[in-house]
This record gives structure tokens, sequence and C-alpha cells, in this order.
């Protein structure tokens, strides 16, 4: 088969990656499962809600194109990994190298260039090395605490644990302007 001039990716490996992370459409979120909440987020339902939130940063202090293609990257590890939470009994170390296990997977499914710009990424986002990383580790954090009130809210279980363990991890103004609004 052809590759694509663009990617560089044949069609079968394309609909093989776009097969793989349509996994994320269907995983649900570790956490809010272990909790018995019904009908729980998926992991590609957070990941657009993330990344449509920085669509609305300032354009002036961030690269929004950057950090939507951060919130986008973010989790794409979990379709193979799955969602890996402290309740999973996984050490941070550990979820790391099964995540970066599982992206250097997905870097050589669709090839060098496309595979290093999300490798990058996900190492961009997990180490924090640009204002776009920690602005869009800070919108992961509050996506979960949003999604808890909005479960609260509509007579879920009480979900205070998701806010006692994540409120005083936000790093920029922003996101604590707006986690203190829900709260």
């Amino acid at each position: 088969m052809a590759a694509d001039a663009q990617t560089g990716m044949s069609t079968s490996k394309m609909l093989n990656f776009f097969s793989l992370i349509g996994k994320l459409k269907h995983t649900k979120r570790t956490g809010w499962v272990l909790r018995a909440v019904p009908d729980p987020e998926s992991i590609a339902g957070h990941m657009y809600r993330m990344a449509v939130m920085a669509m609305v940063l300032d354009k002036a202090q961030y690269d929004i194109s950057r950090c939507v293609r951060l919130a986008l990257v973010h989790d794409m590890a979990e379709c193979i990994v799955g969602d890996i939470t402290p309740s999973c009994g996984v050490s941070k170390e550990e979820k790391h190298e099964k995540e970066k296990a599982a992206m250097l997977q997905i870097k050589d499914l669709v090839g060098e260039a496309m595979g290093q710009e999300f490798y990058s990424l996900w190492e961009e986002y997990e180490y924090k090395t640009t204002p776009e990383a920690g602005i869009v580790k800070d919108l992961d954090r509050f996506d979960m605490v949003l999604q808890a009130f909005e479960y609260e809210k509509t007579g879920s279980k009480n979900l205070q644990e998701f806010f006692d363990t994540t409120m005083g991890k936000f790093q920029t103004t922003m996101v604590k302007r707006l986690g203190y609004g829900i709260v």
C-alpha cells in the first residue's frame, strides 16, 4: 500500500493506529469505575474536554496549538496500558515506564516523523518542560475535579477525596481560580 505523502504512513498503518486510539473512546476512567460512578467518562472524553479547555487559554501567554496537542497526546499511552491510577497499586516509576513503552510502540506504529512528535509531546507533558506542559498538567487535574463536581451535582456518591488530593496541586493562577470557583 502506498504511503501518505504528508505522514509517511501506509493506509493500513493509519487504520491500525486509528483503531488503537479508538479504544480510548470506550475505555472508562479507572477512578470513576472503582467508585461505581454510573456512566463514567471515557479517557477520550477527558482528553477532548482538556483540548477544548486549552483552546480558551490566554493566547498571549501560551502557544494554544501546542496546548491542544499536549492535551490530546497526554493519555494516548492508555490505549495500550489502560488508565493506571494510584488505586491500582502501581508505583509512579512503573506507571511511567509502562506508558513510555506504550508511547514507543505508538511511535513505531505511526512512523518516525509523526511518532517522534507524539513521543516528544508526551515527554514534554510528563516532565513539564514548557509553560504549555505545566498548564496542561493543571488542566488535567482540574478536569478531574470538575468531573467529580459534576458527578456529585447529579447525585453520585461523595467524591470529596478527588478534591482533597488535587486542589493544593494546581500550579497556575488561572487553574487555581477555576478550582476554587467550583468548591
